[in-house]
């Protein structure tokens, strides 16, 4: 090789180089650092809770910063909270919330999951047996059951103040998993559902969020798509 092709070979190395980093750049986005809602106030001396909001907080007294309420004392706070935010809702905004709680205290699924290679009468070709399909309602089913205690079980959940989810959202109730991805002012992005579950650890309940596949979060995730079961899709709706 002369002189000539060796500064060919120098350039044409170089130009790959550029282009390979910059495809990289491109491909390996930076982890996005959410926000964080800033600490409520506090003596000190006691326990404080925060909505999801950010705004909406309760000083719990005669229970310290690091104490844990018992189930009952969390529904309590959790009923408080939730009665300071609604009273700051437009009207019909919480009368539609009020009225979908109801609905879903007193129409709680039983839980009992078709699975049926059927949709409106027109049937799938498929090759599944019978014990497939009761196979994959079986594991289906634990999924759904285990998602429903973690929702329902604070210490399951990992809060460290004793709020659980079903406190703000009973049977899931108002958590719309059909409408995400949408943006999410909170954390100015678009967000998925497992960020909001994230998002509702992190603050009322004060506990670590889980990584996305983290077996408590796919089963948190099944539970409250389980609950919306023949609702409409609609991503981005709010």
């Amino acid at each position: 090789m002369n002189k000539v092709q060796l500064i060919k070979l120098i350039i044409i190395c170089v130009f790959a180089s550029v282009v390979l980093y910059q495809s990289h750049k491109v491909e390996a986005q930076e982890p996005v650092q959410l926000p964080k809602h800033a600490p409520a106030k506090t003596d000190g001396q006691s326990l404080v809770v925060q909505l999801c909001d950010g705004e909406t907080n309760l000083e719990v007294k005669g229970v310290g910063p690091n104490e844990r309420l018992d189930p009952e004392k969390a529904q309590t706070v959790s009923n408080q909270l939730m009665a300071q935010w609604l009273a700051k809702q437009p009207k019909e905004v919480a009368e539609a919330w009020l009225k979908e709680s109801l609905n879903a205290r007193t129409e709680a699924k039983t839980t009992t999951q078709e699975n049926k290679a059927s949709t409106t009468g027109q049937e799938q070709v498929v090759d599944f047996t019978s014990r497939d399909y009761k196979s994959w309602e079986r594991e289906l089913a634990k999924e759904i059951a285990y998602g429903d205690q973690i929702f329902h079980d604070d210490k399951l959940l990992g809060s460290t103040n004793g709020v659980s989810c079903a406190m703000c959202h009973p049977h899931a109730a108002n958590t719309h998993p059909e409408t995400y991805p949408k943006f999410q002012i909170q954390l100015r992005r678009v967000a998925l559902l497992r960020d909001m579950i994230n998002w509702c650890i992190e603050n009322p309940s004060r506990g670590a969020k889980l990584h996305p596949d983290d077996p408590k979060m796919r089963a948190i995730e099944a539970y409250i798509l389980a609950q919306r079961k023949g609702v409409v899709i609609e991503p981005g709706k709010h």
